[in-house]
């Protein structure tokens, strides 16, 4: 049985360790998420995806 988490969910559990074991501070996630959020709205986003999605079809079993 395969089990589908999405990307956004696992970069935010990524951050939420990385805020909890004190490696990334607060003012530096809210930096990172709104990189994110702007880098969204960007040509950038396509290529990102793309890659994303080509990157996690390169693994098997997903």
């Amino acid at each position: 049985m395969a089990i589908t988490l999405s990307l956004v969910a696992i970069l935010g559990l990524i951050l939420f360790f990385l805020l909890r074991s004190r490696t990334l501070g607060a003012g530096s996630a809210f930096i990172a998420a709104a990189f994110g959020f702007f880098l969204a709205s960007t040509g950038a986003a396509d290529p990102i995806n793309k890659l994303t999605q080509s990157v996690l079809g390169a693994i098997p079993g997903l």
